[in-house]
């Protein structure tokens, strides 16, 4: 029968030799392979001849909230045949680490929703060497399987409003997975990491969906030969809404001229904090929301009507189900669109091919917005990443992450 604490370290065919529990203190088990022979890696013979002991301390899962020290012999054997030096193979301890498998996957876990430090302090380990276990799983990463993405979605986020830092993002639209992070939205930037993925893979993308940022539809034209582009409709309709949102403050500025008393309170009562009323989907607008919409109707027919507009906009891609009833209702918005949203109209004409684009399958890049929060949440649980690389690696980890890998 085995040693009991041979069945709770569960590691096959290790034999345990000692087990110290030190007050207040970690557990300290020694343990060596339980068979007397292993095979040359060299020549694929069994060897009996025992050429050297090493003996180390390896860092594994914890007890009982306990640390656990694996003091482990790893025995250097000698091939008669070859006449070669090798070191036994340990299959729950990768080469040159001082911890175990097991325990690297549980740390990365725990910085995926915590930080480095903490962890380190947590695990009774340093900032480094839970930088090293996270740096240990990047073959998760580059082995995201790119022959099969065929829909993509390049945009950038802001990780600190207002700051001007941007990151690009490229999502596999299928998986609802961004796939990788550049560290700037430079087109050179951006352009290496592409070239980086191989001609094949480029040439096998179906479709790109990109803001109104010619720059990228340059580059998707460059490098995916093969790929229709969508513009993203989300920021076609972030356009109309700016221009909705610079007429009501004209608007105000305007009431905050007027002479007459009385009307200019009575406008600015009803235009002011009116923005969300004005911009939020109209069937989303809670009771309080609905009543400022109405005041701001009343007191200005030409916001009236581009908020009708907006909402008819909309509508176009949020209802319309068949590819030639949304051009043409396109087309009709934009006939009685024209001197309501001139610069609008202006963007829908120049991008009129990507953005009707959008009727064919529907592409956004919708899922952006999700992965932008979660990646602004990274950072500010980041302490212990000192550059982006560390920063990139901990983001991708959050998708592509399996607990369960070997």
């Amino acid at each position: 029968m085995k040693f009991p604490v041979e069945q709770i370290l569960n590691l096959p065919d290790m034999k345990v030799l000692d087990f110290q529990e030190i007050e207040g203190g970690e557990i300290i088990i020694t343990i060596e392979k339980d068979v007397k022979y292993s095979t040359c890696p060299h020549c694929g013979k069994p060897t009996y001849s025992i050429h050297q002991s090493h003996w180390r301390m390896i860092h594994d899962l914890p007890w009982n909230k306990k640390p656990v020290l694996l003091r482990m012999n790893r025995r250097q054997f000698k091939c008669h045949k070859c006449k070669k030096v090798f070191s036994e193979q340990l299959d729950f301890i990768d080469k040159s680490t001082c911890y175990t498998k097991r325990l690297a996957l549980d740390i990365v876990e725990q910085v995926l929703n915590s930080n480095v430090h903490s962890v380190a302090k947590r695990n009774g380990l340093s900032d480094d060497e839970v930088e090293s276990m996270l740096k240990k799983q990047v073959s998760q990463i580059l082995n995201i399987n790119l022959s099969q993405v065929r829909r993509i979605g390049i945009d950038e986020i802001a990780l600190v409003k207002g700051q001007g830092n941007y990151l690009a993002v490229i999502v596999d639209l299928d998986t609802r997975k961004p796939i990788e992070i550049v560290c700037s939205r430079r087109i050179e930037d951006i352009r290496e990491v592409l070239i980086g993925w191989g001609v094949e893979v480029l040439e096998r993308i179906e479709e790109v969906s990109i803001d109104l940022w010619k720059a990228y539809k340059n580059l998707v034209e460059e490098l995916m030969p093969n790929a229709n582009i969508t513009a993203d409709r989300f920021h076609v309709m972030k356009q109309v809404n700016e221009e909705l949102d610079s007429m009501r403050k004209a608007e105000k500025k305007a009431a905050m001229s007027l002479e007459d008393k009385s009307e200019k309170a009575h406008k600015l009562e009803a235009l002011s904090k009116s923005k969300y009323s004005l911009l939020k989907n109209q069937d989303d607008l809670n009771e309080k929301q609905k009543d400022k919409l109405e005041s701001v109707l009343k007191v200005s027919p030409k916001l009236g009507k581009m908020h009708e507009l907006k909402e008819k906009f909309r509508d176009i891609f949020q209802t319309t189900t068949s590819w030639g009833d949304s051009i043409t209702k396109l087309l009709d918005w934009m006939c009685e669109s024209e001197s309501y949203f001139p610069k609008s109209l202006g963007t829908i004409v120049r991008w009129f091919g990507e953005i009707v684009g959008y009727f064919d399958g529907r592409t956004t890049s919708g899922v952006v917005e999700g992965i932008n929060n979660k990646l602004k949440l990274i950072k500010r649980l980041g302490y212990g990443f000192r550059n982006f690389s560390n920063f990139r690696l901990r983001s991708l980890l959050n998708w592509h992450f399996n607990v369960n890998a070997p």
